[in-house]
């Protein structure tokens, strides 16, 4: 049986992943809450293997790592921290300031793809951009987690999500409200054409 692959990702209402330094925007864009909070806990509660880009694992371990502020402040972070991980990479190398992390060098579609033929538990990528589109035009990715914030970041968004990738069709599978704010839309993509 093949593995479930899920591309978990945080976005504004305009698709920024993120924003830069002009924007005050704080994490999560100020809008975390509770049922959030709590939601995160229980997916990120899951047994389920992270798969990294090398860029991304390197954002978490200076967001993340020693000297960082503690984790524990945001419980679904620290259990994300504490699932195995596979990191794809040809730059990095061992040992990874992380627990229960490898490095895969190689093409990230051969690995993913091997992954799921091989993992006994379900994947799930929280970021890794590039990497995710990749995988996704490879038609690797079986569920996109989206969770929409309500703000608009047009000056000071950064990272659009999907630019760049292919022409997808999307299959709504799951949807979910946040602390009255918050919008988490779980996609079942398919190559278009």
């Amino acid at each position: 049986m093949t593995a479930t692959y899920t591309f978990d990702i945080f976005s504004s209402l305009d698709g920024f992943g993120s924003y830069d330094e002009h924007g005050d925007w704080g994490g999560y864009w100020g809008k975390q809450g509770p049922e959030l909070e709590e939601h995160r806990r229980a997916v990120y509660g899951e047994r389920q293997r992270m798969v990294l880009g090398a860029n991304t694992y390197r954002e978490f371990v200076e967001m993340l790592g020693p000297g960082a502020p503690d984790p524990e402040s945001d419980d679904w972070i620290a259990r994300m921290k504490r699932l195995p991980t596979t990191v794809v990479s040809s730059t990095l190398t061992a040992p990874l300031d992380w627990p229960d992390a490898d490095i895969v060098a190689g093409d990230a579609v051969d690995v993913v793809a091997r992954l799921k033929e091989e993992s006994d538990v379900p994947l799930r990528s929280h970021g890794s951009l590039s990497l995710n589109r990749a995988l996704m035009a490879a038609s690797l990715v079986d569920r996109i987690q989206l969770t929409i914030f309500p703000v608009i970041t047009g000056r000071t968004g950064t990272e659009p999500i999907l630019a760049g990738a292919a022409d997808f069709d999307l299959e709504l599978l799951e949807t979910r409200t946040l602390d009255g704010r918050s919008l988490e839309l779980v996609y079942r993509p398919t190559v278009h054409g």
